[in-house]
């Protein structure tokens, strides 16, 4: 698929979605009230989406493995939801559909911006394959996703991982352990790291406050990482007892290391830039941004990032839209069918008898491992300032939750554990944060034949769960 045809895609939906913005303005005072009235089946379709990516590559491999038959599917199920909460529920349907839309095509402008701007990046020379330089990347990424995001740090390494690794027999547990560590727990600790974090900053909690949950931060990726250098010094052993040849030997060789398409770190920094400006209102006084304009931002970075990369740094790196065109074709589905489970959890959040910061950390991070974790985060976060006595109206509630209630370090402790949640526990399945998926597709380009949906999580309940449980009884109760 050429960049042309991924913006010939994008760019009627954006003038569609801008021009259709003023209509459904005045519904959005009724949409509190379509939780509390749809019905719990009407969450089907976003289930039928998940078990299709659970288990067709598993007895429908053929037929998964086309981003068409996948897009026929995704949309299968995604219509005839759009069409009932259309017919049966008004301009409240229509606010809430559109709204869903809108978030379709940030998230894939975003992400599509980081995939092709990063794929202009070539590292070349040797990267070391050992252990040691494998967790040595991965914890530069733990460090980057907090600059310029997850999906952005994810982006960036993936591919000089899976390079560094070409040589491995066995690289499912390099990727599981990567989307573990960069795509997901390292953006903890700045609004920039994942999206419900830069919600949050949006809602009033100060920029460096989540600087405050180190601790956290540091001992689950640490112990991932130890976890991942026992693993992989495990397998790396095993590949030297089969093998007549010396792996080792094969990862050390040497050649210097550099850098090929620098000009495309400008276009990433120019991403992240405008992140920040529409979450500040740069240039609009403090208010949010029109729609539309971030999005068509991103696309003319892709687009200047695309034209100025010489297209030897694109071979290099195995580049090729088959992985965003994967990501674009499920989620259009998944956004438009999740707006059933997340409008029901707004409406019965309140009847979950959450009180305790425990309570809220497994509630968010469970939810966030199926949902998008950015509306699971502002539902609980308001949630807990509504038991604190605070009214999730005010444009910077937060702010008032965290420092204007009356036992503020219980506020914190209720916000640091849902923050945790939501970042965390995103790294469940393929579909609870963003870059996930797109590693995995990746990870698939590149010939490594990875887990499925059920297989994945069996990796993320082995490993992450035990983790989980220690954090909670260490910061949370």
């Amino acid at each position: 698929m050429k960049l042309s045809g991924m913006f010939a895609s994008l760019i009627p939906m954006l003038f569609l979605l801008s021009y259709a913005h003023p209509a459904f303005a005045a519904d959005t005072a009724h949409t509190q009230s379509l939780g509390a009235s749809l019905p719990l089946w009407s969450a089907v379709p976003f289930v039928a989406i998940l078990l299709c990516i659970a288990l067709l590559p598993l007895f429908a491999h053929h037929f998964w493995e086309n981003n068409r038959n996948k897009g026929i599917l995704s949309l299968a199920l995604a219509i005839p939801f759009a069409v009932y909460l259309l017919m049966t529920y008004g301009t409240q349907g229509q606010h809430e559909l559109l709204h869903a839309l809108k978030d379709f095509v940030s998230f894939i402008s975003l992400l599509g911006a980081l995939f092709v701007i990063s794929g202009g990046i070539y590292v070349r020379g040797s990267l070391s394959g050992t252990p040691l330089g494998n967790v040595g990347i991965m914890a530069i990424g733990a460090v980057l996703a907090n600059l310029i995001g997850t999906t952005g740090a994810s982006m960036v390494l993936i591919r000089p991982l899976l390079r560094a690794n070409s040589r491995r027999e066995n690289k499912v547990h390099i990727v599981i352990f990567f989307i573990f560590v960069v795509s997901n727990c390292g953006g903890l600790l700045t609004p920039l790291g994942d999206p419900p974090l830069f919600l949050g900053f949006l809602k009033g909690v100060p920029f460096t406050w989540t600087l405050a949950l180190w601790k956290e931060w540091l001992l689950m990726n640490a112990i991932l990482l130890l976890a991942f250098n026992f693993i992989d010094q495990y397998i790396l052993d095993r590949e030297e007892k089969r093998r007549t040849e010396h792996v080792l030997d094969e990862v050390l060789v040497h050649e210097p290391v550099g850098l090929s398409g620098t000009l495309n770190l400008a276009f990433l920094l120019g991403v992240i830039l405008v992140v920040i400006g529409k979450g500040q209102g740069i240039g609009f006084g403090g208010k949010e941004w029109p729609f539309g304009l971030q999005e068509g931002l991103m696309l003319l970075l892709a687009f200047a990032g695309y034209k100025t990369t010489r297209p030897a740094n694109r071979e290099a790196n195995r580049f090729s839209f088959g992985p965003i065109v994967e990501v674009a074709v499920l989620f259009i589905g998944i956004f438009i069918t999740m707006i059933a489970p997340l409008q029901l959890l707004n409406a019965h959040g309140a009847e979950l008898g959450l009180s305790d910061g425990w309570h809220y950390f497994w509630a968010s991070g469970m939810l966030s491992s199926f949902l998008d974790n950015a509306p699971t985060y502002m539902t609980f976060a308001a949630a807990a300032a509504g038991q604190m006595g605070v009214s999730a109206d005010g444009p910077r509630y937060l702010y008032e939750f965290l420092f204007q209630t009356t036992d503020p370090v219980l506020a914190a402790e209720l916000l640091a554990a849902i923050s945790c949640g939501a970042v965390f526990m995103g790294a469940n399945t393929y579909i609870g944060n963003g870059p996930n998926f797109m590693v995995k597709a990746i990870a698939e380009e590149n010939g490594i034949k990875m887990p499925s949906f059920f297989g994945y999580m069996a990796w993320s309940m082995g490993i992450l769960i035990p983790i989980l449980i220690a954090i909670t009884f260490l910061f949370f109760v």
